[in-house]
């Protein structure tokens, strides 16, 4: 009897003993947590940083010079922090170097007038001014292949200009920019997610776009212009679905206008006045190097058992070039440069090793982490996770503007939410406390996800993302929240270094194997 009690005894004990032990490493280190926020409230870098991403890189599509003047810049800076293994990866082929060289577009008829608008990205050269008379087609039209190859030879010596009906002028009522309410924060749903259907779907209307683009040239017009979207307030988005690859043909030149011009010719031309325009687009592309490059840096973990194992935290750092990209994505680069930099100069000492990318390509399909990914941690043909997966805690992503955090997205990962729920305690005074179990799509934690690596999204406020910013001509340093940026160095630096202390990683959800959504484009 005594020896049964004895061994009941000693279970109840070791079981108490293991459960405060999951408590402990899951209590937030708030004497760290108040040392970065005392730091990063007293002597914040992200102005500079931001300055240097935005303002002095200029646009930084992928692979062009914009893009390697701020990778250069992450990787010499991080350098002069103390970082280790700071520089350029090589993730695989990406495709030709292209950089805008002159731009310029007027309205010379009826009269003398400048335009809102902006070449698309991999666009071809003008080779000089081209004035020409302006033609409408009607989405409908354009994207009907028989009416485009019937009226092909209308074109010739002409810019095709597509603009539909014009957009409700509803006063404006609603506000540009928002924070996320309570009730929002308490409902999140799945979001930016994308089906392998509809990717399949948009895949096909690129290949019509291709062959209608190919029937614009082939009757002689001088190059497609599409007036932008409807209720834009003046900012005009511009991206490209194609163009970027080697193989790819050069095409004719294309444009994005903003709504309120093309409707103004529409109108014009509607009414008997005849629209002349001159555009000349001049831009150098370089097929000398068609590679990728993600920026890699890391602090060293100080535990001798634990230095091997890894906590990642990065951002996309190539944007389109209507603007200097600072919401998208320079946003969530500063954040994490600033993040890496308070864990260094702090003296903080990590036991496992943090490493930082800074991702190519992210904006034509996650190219660069997706490839990072499948060269460091998963092997895609036989779907077999990589020695090196295994030594992944976790990977922290932010790519949703400027926006202070709010919570994250855990993923689908139920063990991991409480622990999260645990770290956000000493942010709940800044308006970060919720932990959901939905997901977040369209950005580069899918590629660790899809590895079986715990990958996580922070929740951020919206601010005028989706209606001022994202991918268009107005996404530069001026729409930053610099507060709101600081706030978010201060949540990511604390849960990253909570992560790389952590007694064991962070749970993982059952490695299941799917096709990645975003391979291919």
């Amino acid at each position: 009897m005594r020896s049964l009690i004895t061994k009941v005894l000693c279970g109840t004990l070791c079981c108490t003993a293991t459960a405060t032990s999951v408590l402990a490493q899951n209590e937030p280190d708030t004497a760290v947590f108040n040392r970065i926020k005392a730091a990063e409230l007293n002597s914040s870098q992200i102005p500079q940083i931001a300055h240097y991403l935005t303002d002095v890189s200029g646009p930084r599509l992928a692979n062009s010079q914009g893009y390697k003047r701020a990778a250069n810049w992450a990787v010499s800076t991080m350098k002069k922090w103390g970082l280790v293994n700071a520089g350029l990866e090589e993730w695989g082929e990406f495709g030709k170097q292209w950089d805008i060289d002159d731009f310029s577009i007027t309205m010379r008829v009826p009269y003398a007038a400048p335009l809102r608008a902006y070449p698309n990205p991999w666009s071809a050269n003008t080779k000089g001014v081209q004035q020409g008379q302006v033609i409408i087609l009607s989405p409908q039209q354009y994207m009907d292949t028989n009416y485009v190859a019937k009226h092909a030879t209308e074109f010739k010596g002409k810019w095709v200009l597509i603009a539909g009906n014009p957009p409700k002028n509803d006063g404006k009522f609603k506000p540009a920019a928002a924070r996320l309410a309570d009730t929002a924060l308490a409902n999140m749903k799945d979001t930016y997610m994308v089906k392998r259907e509809e990717i399949e779907s948009f895949s096909k209307y690129i290949s019509i776009y291709k062959k209608l683009d190919k029937l614009i040239e082939d009757g002689g017009g001088l190059g497609l212009i599409t007036a932008g979207r409807a209720n834009a307030d003046g900012a005009v988005f511009v991206q490209a679905f194609s163009g970027n690859r080697v193989t790819d043909p050069e095409g004719i030149p294309q444009l994005t206008m903003a709504v309120e011009d093309g409707q103004r010719i529409k109108r014009l031309i509607a009414s008997g006045h005849p629209v002349e325009i001159a555009v000349n687009i001049k831009t150098i592309t370089s097929t000398a190097d068609t590679r990728g490059y993600n920026v890699i840096a890391e602090i060293p973990g100080t535990d001798p058992k634990l230095k091997s194992e890894v906590v990642m935290l990065g951002g996309h750092l190539d944007s389109w070039q209507a603007a200097t990209g600072a919401t998208d994505n320079a946003a969530g680069c500063i954040v994490m440069m600033e993040a890496v930099r308070l864990l260094d100069s702090l003296g903080l000492k990590p036991k496992r090793t943090i490493r930082i990318a800074l991702w190519d390509g992210e904006e034509e399909g996650l190219y660069g982490s997706y490839n990072y990914v499948q060269k460091h941690f998963m092997d895609a043909a036989k779907f077999k996770a990589k020695p090196e997966q295994s030594k992944i805690s976790a990977y922290f992503n932010l790519d949703n503007g400027t926006g202070k955090i709010r919570g994250i997205f855990a993923q689908s990962n139920k063990e991991v939410a409480p622990i999260f729920a645990q770290w956000f305690k000493p942010f709940n005074s800044l308006g970060a406390s919720t932990v959901t179990l939905s997901n977040a799509g369209s950005t580069d934690h899918l590629s660790f996800d899809w590895a079986g690596i715990p990958a996580f999204q922070f929740i951020q406020d919206e601010i005028d993302y989706e209606t001022r910013t994202h991918h268009s001509n107005l996404d530069d340093y001026d729409h930053l929240q610099i507060d709101d940026l600081k706030q978010a160095a201060i949540i990511v630096a604390s849960f990253v270094y909570q992560t790389s202390v952590r007694t064991q990683m962070l749970p993982r959800k059952p490695l299941k194997k799917e096709i990645f959504v975003f391979d291919g484009l």
